[in-house]
């Protein structure tokens, strides 16, 4: 007898298409919900973290393992335990397979140690939104959406709707502005889409491109969104020569002197910029 756990589910195609990516933070896909202890580890929903000031909690813990004393490098560095991998599925979905997931607070699952380090989340949904016309569109765990602008709307409102009141109590518990960190979940939902497309040869500018239309649906569902990531040119041939700026600072010299700005940096100089890209990309 099949169980439905072995049953196709329509984000198996995204992992399917991650495989061969040396760089793919997925998160885990599993329809069983954690322990809440697992060993040392505490298991929370994402409705859990929101609730009786657990987040203020594994946000102090995370910024003293860190050492991040500067508030908005603790607060990205937060979010970025927490999101990283359910914005790489979200934005690897939509630009590998034309497919996005479905999130919600009570299907997002965070892991934390006792010394405040954040795991890899684990979504217990198994559905997601496909095109017209795709062949798991038959599949019991999809919602099928016209076109890509459909699908950017729907990803987007779901996006903001989960995200939406984690910013907000991460930005009154930091201090830090909330277009500062919805600035930051819009540079990866970019960079998560040009870096698969850079390690599988496909026309970066084209990645993002479509990254930026994701973002236009996620400013239109209520992101207040400041500034958008630009693309940047280091080398004059081609797809190997293009790369991207963040909109958003992730304050890091602020915490290590000498780390100095990220090549990606907004704050960076475009001609130091241009020299730590070139020598990257040539390793």
């Amino acid at each position: 007898m099949t169980t439905h756990e072995d049953q196709q589910a329509p984000l198996d195609a995204v992992v399917l298409a991650c495989r061969d990516l040396t760089f793919a933070p997925l998160p885990e896909l599993r329809p069983d919900r954690p322990a809440p202890m697992e060993g040392e580890t505490r298991w929370l929903s994402l409705v859990e973290l929101l609730d009786d000031g657990r987040l203020a909690e594994t946000f102090d813990a995370l910024r003293a393992r860190e050492g991040a004393g500067h508030p908005g490098a603790a607060a990205i560095r937060y979010l970025k335990g927490l999101l990283r991998e359910t914005v790489f599925l979200v934005s690897a979905s939509i630009y590998l397979t034309d497919r996005a997931p479905e999130l919600s607070p009570e299907t997002l699952w965070f892991p934390f140690a006792p010394d405040g380090d954040i795991g890899t989340p684990r979504i217990t949904s198994r559905r997601a939104a496909v095109l017209r016309g795709d062949p798991d569109a038959r599949l019991p765990d999809t919602v099928v959406v016209a076109d890509r602008d459909a699908l950017d709307v729907w990803a987007a409102a779901r996006l903001v709707e989960v995200f939406g009141p984690l910013v907000e109590q991460v930005r009154r518990h930091s201090r830090v502005g909330a277009r500062t960190l919805w600035g930051y979940l819009v540079d990866i939902l970019h960079f998560y889409m040009i870096n698969p497309a850079r390690r599988l040869d496909r026309n970066v500018p084209a990645a993002f491109a479509r990254a930026d239309r994701l973002v236009a649906a996620v400013i239109a569902a209520g992101a207040p969104v400041k500034a958008r990531p630009r693309l940047f040119r280091f080398r004059p041939e081609g797809n190997q020569g293009v790369w991207a700026v963040r909109s958003t600072c992730c304050f890091d010299y602020k915490v290590d002197a000498e780390h100095g700005y990220c090549g990606t940096c907004p704050l960076q100089e475009d001609t130091v910029r241009a020299a730590q890209f070139d020598r990257s990309f040539s390793r």
